[in-house]
């Protein structure tokens, strides 16, 4: 979502090209925070563009998950594995429901088409550029996208190089709004991380500094509260 000039994408684009035929298909402008969100109103424009990787490239003056959509219903090329970022800022706990990089993730497994979405700090890519092979790795011998169809993926700006299976965390980023003159208000970011000291959480296991991989599904069900209600349907 960090748009078609994302530093995070051009890493990410010369690095998947060990793995085979890469098409980029990516915002034409910054899109963060657009989560799922698709334009369906009004058209837009599709532009096929010359990319610092050398890889066949198109623009979307859309969103995240709308490029994928492009790129599995209107390009129809038969894609393998969606890619999506390396987003410049985490996408943890809470916050991920806001994630243009993770709402692409989601948009893939919507069509059938397993996802990683991968995410790092706001100051470096070091230490996901050095831990791309391990981490590919870490997913073949574990067969992950045997097991699963779409994966979150957060680096620790320093890390340890431990690859851990997490879960949802809890608020990690909050907006605090700010009234810019006149009836103009704006949204800054501040961090609310709390550590409660459990390591399963993907929030504890990026700011500990190991690699967080959690598994992530568009399944909207609570199932907590479905399983109590299942009395009523008998």
């Amino acid at each position: 979502d960090d748009s078609i000039r994302g530093e995070g994408l051009l890493l990410l684009a010369n690095w998947a090209k060990k793995l085979g035929e890469v098409t980029i298909v990516a915002p034409r402008e910054q899109q963060s925070g657009k989560s799922h969100s698709i334009e369906f109103h009004h058209g837009f424009t599709v532009e096929k563009v010359s990319h610092p990787s050398g890889v066949e490239a198109y623009t979307v003056d859309s969103t995240p998950a709308d490029c994928v959509r492009i790129a599995l219903l209107a390009l129809k090329k038969p894609f393998d594995l969606l890619l999506s970022g390396i987003n410049c800022g985490y996408n943890l706990g809470r916050e991920i429901i806001y994630s243009g990089t993770v709402g692409a993730a989601l948009e893939a497994t919507v069509h059938g088409v397993k996802s990683i979405a991968l995410s790092t700090g706001f100051d470096t890519f070091a230490a996901a550029e050095q831990y791309l092979d391990d981490l590919w790795h870490f997913f073949q011998e574990h067969r992950l996208l045997e097991k699963g169809d779409a994966w979150n993926v957060n680096f620790p700006e320093e890390t340890d190089g431990k690859i851990l299976i997490t879960r949802q965390g809890g608020p990690y980023y909050s907006d605090d709004y700010k009234n810019v003159g006149g009836d103009m208000y704006k949204a800054g970011g501040i961090c609310v991380y709390q550590d409660n000291g459990d390591p399963s959480l993907d929030t504890n296991t990026v700011i500990h500094g190991s690699i967080s991989v959690m598994p992530i599904t568009y399944d909207r069900t609570d199932w907590n509260t479905y399983q109590k209600l299942q009395v009523l349907n008998q």
